[in-house]
């Protein structure tokens, strides 16, 4: 039976969207364009922009019998006589709360039975109620907050329903006039802004239609579209009387809070069908009664096309009177009509929380009218109390995207209502769930009113004015010389093929002898070969040349160790060496990691037999690592300046499922064993240097107001980054950093010491909070944390946000928790980009974050030396990459133009000096000054070099035209006899050269 039920609602709620059939509607752009992308992040709103806050007489006001005040729909449909938030009693409580907010506003409905028990504005009105609301909205003019006052909040008079049988009575149009002409003359003097009535879809359709809410009338397929009908009528015959007599008088404005939500087509599937249906669905929740006001004055064509002979008419009359009959335009965006539009989502259309595309879509199709956030909010869960974490972010996302309206798209709002100001009945939900930002402990008969943290965070909102940037903006300047611009991989593969044979083939060749276009071999002639040469490997040039566009003087890759072992296979070293040459040759300095765990791979990058053992839980990993890296420094040291003997052991860990302490152990030994070797066997004749690359995810508290996520904080990032790099370079915690792993004096001692840089791969910030606090699923992290995202920054396709400063912050944390001794390289930082070719996310990555690191340098004093980009090219589909797969052509996409320029100008140079920085050398952090004087004038170098060959030659020809003479010039010497013995050598020379003739 429960099943049937609920299959009749659902068909109730989607009979207003119809068929598919073609219905020629106001086709809105914005399905076609979408909304210009924005990395607005932080901005203040309009000066007098308003800020408000919310609630409504029944889920709050209590006292449901009290004081004469008669029952009404929702009193009867929940049987609820708790005192709830006892807002009638403690309404001055109220008041000192929405003090404590700070805003200029308070929007909160009448009680119709507190006033007219019966309903009947006729009859005398209940006193108690009359002064209750004229103390409310007094005192509020008191503390200079202005009242937003809603007539009608769903909470109809029971009487009326049981008399007339409530909205589908066509006579209650002219009972509400009545009451709310009563309201207009007792308080309007007082009271700016009038709301008529509260989201009337919601109670047209779950009221009238499914029965989820008061007065739970079900049945006819017409009664919704019947019950809208009167609340139009009840709303434009209130308008008229106001704008008739009080206006004048009151200098009020009259609207109706509309509700909505936001629908979008498949995605990639925007065919012109697809638009219509999201139209429709607009047109069946917001323009079912924005039409009629703001619009033609008539119901949207798609409704009354798909419900012909079930929704009422107005007369070309009745259109002329309802139009128009709004002063301004109250949105109300929340989880109740979303989910009621989700019943209209048909053919694969989603639902979405997007504001911003509500409001663009109400500038479009109305005319670009002025518009209050009557209501925006979400909710909690029941159990959430004060620290309502997730309900921050909810409130920001909905903020943040009525900025970027305000300030992208023009949308002319005035006012935004944080809803709701207390926890309450929420209606149907009852106590299920929460929506205040106070918080009320419903078990306790004082009702006391605790901020919650969302409280804090929306007070601090209003006075702010919006999200005023708390970073630097852009700034200007220039990375020194020495500054290292580079480009990251991870494994450089071994490729042995393309091979090219050239000149090591000893055999001769015909070709075409025969006619048939082959290569004979000619018997008997072999020549001359050479040894084999790094030319050899095609794989190599074409890899580099990539590199070489970016404009990159360093490069980052590293070594397969399952590929290389002492008496391993020699033509895989030559490989290597043949990159490193290669490097060189091009003037690029390779930094090159000794072990880049894969976690494609089984072996995790292992060699198999390493892995098989136990991996680096067992010792015996590390006595073989330290082999390997001796290994390498011997082989490959002299053309190597920076090693990273580890990438992200801090990530390699979580691959194992126990045992990680000593997997952390025996990483942090075999790093600073390598590191030893080094210094006392290589570093002399290499002068290399030697560290390890640390993931260095940057996080904040996820909860500002809370110490408990302020310690998380702390928690997390010494456990990430604190556990590795305190025992190697301490800062005054070497021994929290060993106490968390558990080394012995001596291997303390073996480590203090071990690193010449600090190494940090940083892609992204996060949130963190308490596990506890988090109540996630699954095993707790050893960390004791969890984490989460701030909802409102700018994601890739996999979810990595944008967050620039935390870049910076990171670099800030490291400076000050080990000094600046040693120098900072960011060794890999990226992003996702799944653009073929014009990769703006990325270009805004590269941008921003080099822009936090020039400010890290500039402005905090962090010895930041470089900043590699992650990756050099994809390795199949489109991700990191600068430049596409091999298999897509290798082709270069926008961000290498844009960091090549980066590299060309060494930063962000003024407007006023953008040639390119010139370097004499990019290690000694020099500038050549004669360098930069011959580069500002080429044309002057190369005439004066022209002329000085011509003047040189001249002067040779002057001179051997000067010698020539003189040996023409006879001279008498007197005759000479030789001795025999002189001349027979000179004979027997030229008898050899083969210049003496018989």
């Amino acid at each position: 039976m429960r099943r049937d039920v609920r299959r009749k609602l659902k068909n109730k709620v989607l009979i207003l969207w119809g068929t598919s059939e073609n219905v020629q509607g106001k086709e809105s752009k914005l399905w076609l364009q979408p909304l210009n992308e924005t990395f607005l992040q932080s901005g203040v709103f309009p000066g007098g922009f308003l800020w408000g806050v919310g609630s409504a007489a029944f889920p709050t006001e209590g006292s449901w019998d009290a004081d004469g005040k008669g029952e009404s729909v929702w009193d009867r449909f929940t049987r609820h006589t708790d005192p709830s938030s006892d807002s009638y009693i403690q309404w001055e409580e109220d008041l000192k709360s929405v003090q404590y907010l700070g805003v200029n506003f308070y929007a909160f409905s009448l009680s119709w039975t507190r006033i007219f028990p019966d309903g009947n504005a006729a009859a005398n009105p209940n006193p108690a109620g009359v002064k209750h609301y004229r103390r409310l909205i007094g005192k509020l003019k008191e503390l200079h907050v202005e009242p937003v006052v809603t007539l009608f909040h769903w909470d109809f008079p029971q009487v009326l329903q049981e008399r007339f049988g409530g909205w589908l009575n066509r006579s209650m149009a002219d009972v509400f006039t009545d009451y709310a002409t009563f309201c207009f003359r007792t308080f309007g003097a007082e009271v700016r802004y009038w709301i008529t009535m509260h989201n009337p879809f919601l109670l047209a359709i779950q009221g009238y239609g499914t029965g989820a809410h008061a007065p739970g009338v079900t049945g006819d397929p017409a009664d919704p579209f019947i019950a809208a009908h009167n609340l139009l009528r009840a709303h434009a015959k209130a308008w008229h009387v106001y704008d008739k007599h009080f206006r004048r008088h009151q200098h009020g404005n009259v609207s109706i809070t509309l509700g909505s939500h936001w629908v979008e087509p498949p995605s990639g599937h925007a065919t012109p069908t697809n638009l219509e249906l999201c139209q429709k669905a607009m047109e069946a929740v917001i323009g079912w009664f924005a039409e009629p006001i703001y619009g033609s004055g008539d119901y949207p064509e798609s409704l009354k096309a798909s419900h012909r002979g079930v929704i009422p008419e107005f007369s070309a009359q009745e259109q002329l009177w309802i139009k128009g009959t709004a002063d301004f335009f109250s949105l109300a965006f929340e989880h109740e009509t979303l989910k009621v539009g989700q019943g209209l989502a048909q053919f694969g259309q989603t639902v979405k929380l997007d504001l911003r595309s509500v409001l663009v879509w109400v500038q479009q199709t109305y005319g670009d009218p002025q518009l209050l956030l009557a209501e925006s909010s979400w909710f909690s869960d029941a159990s959430v109390g004060v620290e309502d974490t997730k309900a921050i972010y909810m409130m920001k996302w909905f903020i943040m995207q009525v900025m970027q309206a305000v300030s992208v798209d023009g949308v002319r709002v005035f006012g935004y209502t944080a809803w709701t100001l207390l926890d309450g009945f929420e209606w149907n939900h009852g106590y299920s769930i929460r929506r205040g930002l106070f918080y009320i402990d419903f078990s306790e008969p004082e009702r006391r009113r605790l901020p919650k943290t969302s409280a804090h965070f929306y007070r601090r909102l209003v006075r702010d004015n919006g999200f005023p940037p708390e970073n630097m903006p852009h700034i200007e300047g220039r990375f020194p010389c020495d500054f290292q611009f580079g480009v990251s991989e991870s494994v450089l593969q071994v490729h042995l093929r393309p091979f090219s044979p050239q000149f090591i083939d000893p055999q001769l060749y015909r070709w075409n002898l025969s006619g048939d276009g082959a290569l004979s071999p000619v018997a008997g002639v072999l020549l001359h070969t050479r040894p084999a040469q790094c030319t050899d490997f095609l794989f190599i040039q074409r890899h580099l040349f990539l590199l070489g566009v970016t404009g990159s003087a360093h490069y980052r890759f590293a070594l397969d160790w399952t590929q290389l072992s002492p008496g391993g296979d020699p033509e895989k070293v030559r490989f290597y060496r043949c990159v490193l040459m290669e490097l060189q040759r091009r003037g690029i300095r390779p930094v090159v990691t000794l072990y880049h765990p894969s976690y494609r791979s089984p072996s995790l990058g292992l060699p198999e037999a390493l892995h098989a053992n136990g991996g680096w839980r067992n010792a015996s990993t590390v006595e073989a690592f330290i082999s390997y890296a001796a290994f390498c420094f011997h082989e490959f040291g002299a053309l190597v300046s920076k090693w990273i003997t580890v990438n992200e052991p801090n990530r390699l860990m979580e691959a194992y499922t126990e045992d990680r302490k000593t997997v952390v152990r025996h990483l942090l030994l075999a790093h600073a064993k390598a590191w030893h070797i080094y210094d006392e066997r290589f570093r002399r004749k290499q002068g290399g240097a030697v560290s390890l690359a640390l993931h260095a995810d940057w996080v904040e508290p996820a909860n500002p107001f809370l110490e408990s996520h302020k310690s998380a904080q702390q928690q997390f990032l010494d456990f990430e980054v604190g556990r590795f790099l305190d025992p190697l370079i301490g800062g005054g915690n070497e021994g929290h950093g060993s106490a968390l792993i558990g080394f012995s004096d001596d291997e303390r001692a073996e480590l203090k010491g071990a690193l010449d840089f600090v190494a940090l791969n940083h892609f992204t910030t996060r949130l963190v909070l308490p596990w506890e606090n988090a109540k996630p699923h699954g095993k707790r992290k050893e960390h004791g944390c969890a984490l989460m995202t701030d909802i409102t920054w700018p994601v890739s396709h996999l979810s990595q946000a944008l967050v620039p400063w935390g870049l910076r912050r990171m670099l800030g944390w490291v400076r000050d928790r080990y000094g600046d001794r040693l120098p900072i390289i960011v060794t890999a930082t990226g992003v996702v980009d799944q653009a073929v070719h014009d990769d703006q996310l990325r270009q805004r990555y590269i941008t921003s974050y080099l822009q936090e690191a020039l400010k890290a340098r500039e402005l905090d004093g962090v010895n930041l030396r470089g900043f590699y980009i992650w990756m050099l090219q994809d390795h199949h589909d489109l991700q990191f990459g600068l430049f596409s797969s091999a298999a897509h052509h290798s082709r270069p996409k926008a961000s290498v133009s844009l960091y090549r320029d980066i590299i060309t100008h060494r930063g962000f140079p003024s407007a006023t000096d953008l040639r390119p920085l010139t370097c004499r050398d990019a290690d000694n952090g020099t500038s050549c000054e004669l360098c930069t004087r011959i580069a500002k004038n080429k044309p002057l170098l190369f005439f004066s070099i022209c002329l000085s060959i011509s003047a040189s030659m001249l002067c040779a020809l002057v001179i051997i035209s000067v010698v020539r003479k003189r040996r023409r010039t006879p001279i008498n010497v007197g005759p000479q006899r030789l001795r025999v013995q002189q001349r027979f050598p000179m004979m027997k020379v030229a008898h050899r050269t083969g210049l003496m003739c018989n």
